[in-house]
């Protein structure tokens, strides 16, 4: 049977995907760092969780390394953990641009350490960037950089066990109505500017990205590793003419 951990299941994505899993029938092990939204989530698909927080040293390890053991081996890794910081590389704070490293590149890093060391082969390991890796955006450094060093650690850590048939791959998704985003969701005119850089004339949806991750980490997949898939409405391939 497959069996993913969703890091960072509480999420927009993570939660979304979690539902979507289990409607297919599939194993899912819940991970977050608030405990109240990981019982209620479980309690509503009926999955074990992990308890862990991405900005303590062996936080990670430990959830991959107890789902491993508890729950029968783990097929599928997705490391839905990150964050969204707007500001331009002067107003950056030496701690805003430590944070932003962690919660996404250090997060994904963990990830893939983790997994290569304790899952050893044959499961999906999935990360997520943005389109803001590979699109000069303004205000974007800090996200940009740190969503730019996971796609370069997607690619060379598929590199580094193909050979084990551990799969690692990423999605990037441009703007999502989530949480996170809801400093530029919650601005009509930003909103409109933002959604109109999207060449199919709309933001994403979490369950636009949960279908990716969902294909990523099942079967289906299984001779695709080292790949940033764009789920992003056009936005970091396609000029759009919307503007």
């Amino acid at each position: 049977m497959q069996q993913t951990l969703i890091l960072g299941a509480t999420g927009a994505v993570g939660g979304v995907l979690a539902r979507r899993l289990r409607a297919d029938g599939q194993s899912v092990i819940l991970a977050g760092r608030r405990q109240d939204a990981l019982d209620s989530l479980s309690k509503e698909l009926d999955c074990p969780t992990v308890a862990f927080d991405a900005r303590t040293p062996g936080s990670i390890t430990t959830a991959i390394e107890t789902a491993h053991r508890d729950h029968g081996g783990l097929t599928g890794i997705v490391c839905a953990i990150g964050s969204i910081l707007l500001k331009p590389a002067h107003r950056t704070s030496d701690e805003e641009w430590d944070d932003t490293i962690e919660l996404n590149l250090t997060a994904a890093f963990r990830t893939v350490r983790a997994a290569a060391a304790k899952v050893r082969s044959n499961a999906s390991v999935v990360l997520v960037s943005s389109a803001a890796a590979r699109l000069g955006m303004a205000n974007h450094e800090a996200i940009a950089a740190a969503k730019a060093g996971i796609e370069g650690l997607t690619r060379a850590a598929a590199a580094s066990y193909a050979s084990r048939n551990l799969r690692i791959n990423a999605v990037a998704p441009g703007l999502v109505d989530s949480t996170m985003a809801e400093p530029i969701t919650k601005n009509e005119m930003v909103l409109k500017a933002s959604t109109a850089m999207h060449a199919l004339g709309r933001i994403g949806t979490p369950e636009d990205v949960a279908s990716a991750i969902a294909w990523l980490v099942s079967p289906e997949s299984s001779w695709v590793t080292g790949q940033v898939l764009g789920v992003d409405g056009g936005l970091g391939s396609v000029l759009s003419r919307r503007r």
